[in-house]
């Protein structure tokens, strides 16, 4: 009878592993598995564990394929198995082709006369996932709000970015979710980074690796009415539940898609937003609806002076803007009452109501 041992920490079993456990059982007979310990894991991933150990090896021992289950608690890093290794007596170890303790564990198989066999990589039967990437979507919200920007939008961008420059965002509601998104699609309300944090990904890196600003994910996640400072990375300078704004906002679609990074390099007013996101830092320090609505003001002559296309009824509100640096999407309104602000969506199919959103505590 032919042995073989595989280990690892298979923490969340996933189809990868079973995979992995069918190739491995095909090289001989008989197939044990090594599972690490709790302490073994901690020691590795910085992670608990996310079931019971005594549960764990009750479910890997019921896969069809899995003769016998051992726990791994050596605390030797990569080899928590030795002492079960040197017990069993297996003719093949066998690991996988990305294994990071290739080196050690065939070190350790030559000194102890073990075959030692990496498995190529085969296609997958199912799409790949990790136990940290298993984590991560366990862990990711049900709901997100998602933003409008209202000054100093550019200056998120790391090489945008400007000493003493603010940027003023505020996280609103309606929320989406993944099966419910009842605003347009690349609309300039940050659903990229929105839909990252929504699907368990780090949704500052996810936006910096598009190659634009850090905001979106920023403020979805901080919640509230902030005030960040420009810089490579999200700073929050000051933050309100956003009660100053309640009542008073609305987005209108402007019937085209939004685009951000297309126009990332054009020339553009950097002062002009500089100042404004001044302006609007002030105006949410003071609780200023109308110093804030002069900066929204700037933002958005900043964008006319880009050439973008002049908002409808700019004379019906305090202040509006493009929500998002790029063409198109939805425009934000402020206005002075909330009897302004519910006749504006009344009299626009496109427009939506929106609130400040700020997390329960």
């Amino acid at each position: 009878m032919k042995k073989v041992f595989v280990s690892g920490c298979y923490d969340i079993l996933h189809a990868g592993h079973i995979q992995f456990f069918n190739e491995a059982k095909a090289l001989g007979d008989h197939l044990t598995v090594s599972f690490a310990s709790d302490e073994v894991l901690w020691a590795h991933k910085e992670r608990r564990s996310s079931i019971p150990q005594e549960h764990k090896r009750a479910i890997i021992q019921s896969l069809e394929m899995v003769d016998d289950v051992v726990m791994g608690e050596n605390m030797d890093m990569g080899l928590d198995f030795k002492e079960h290794l040197l017990q069993i007596k297996p003719d093949i170890l066998a690991v996988t082709e990305d294994d990071q303790y290739a080196d050690k564990k065939l070190s350790f198989c030559k000194q102890n006369g073990i075959e030692y066999c990496i498995l190529p990589k085969t296609p997958p039967k199912f799409k790949p996932i990790s136990t940290t990437g298993i984590v991560k979507w366990i862990r990711a919200p049900k709901e997100a709000p998602l933003r409008v920007d209202l000054a100093g939008g550019w200056l998120d961008v790391p090489r945008f970015a400007r000493e003493g420059g603010f940027i003023v965002n505020c996280a609103i509601s309606p929320l989406v979710s993944i099966n419910s998104w009842n605003y347009e699609t690349r609309s300039g309300l940050g659903g990229s980074g929105a839909w990252a944090i929504l699907n368990g990904e780090n949704g500052v890196l996810s936006e910096l690796n598009l190659g634009v600003g850090w905001q979106d994910p920023a403020i979805i996640q901080e919640t509230g009415l902030c005030v960040w400072k420009s810089g490579q990375h999200p700073v929050l300078h000051l933050k309100r539940n956003g009660e100053m704004l309640r009542g008073l906002m609305a987005i209108n679609y402007t019937e085209q898609e939004h685009d951000t990074p297309n126009i990332a390099e054009n020339k553009r007013d950097y002062e002009s937003i500089y100042k404004a996101g001044q302006i609007a830092a002030q105006a949410i320090f003071d609780e200023d609806v109308n110093k804030l609505a002069q900066a929204v003001q700037m933002s958005y002559q900043v964008q006319m002076d880009e050439g973008m296309e002049p908002l409808i009824d700019r004379d019906k509100c305090l202040a509006c803007k493009y929500c998002g640096g790029g063409w198109g999407g939805y425009a934000v309104y402020i206005f002075a009452s909330n009897e302004q602000r519910d006749k504006f969506v009344t009299d626009h199919p496109l427009a939506k109501k929106i609130e400040p959103y700020i997390k329960p505590v």
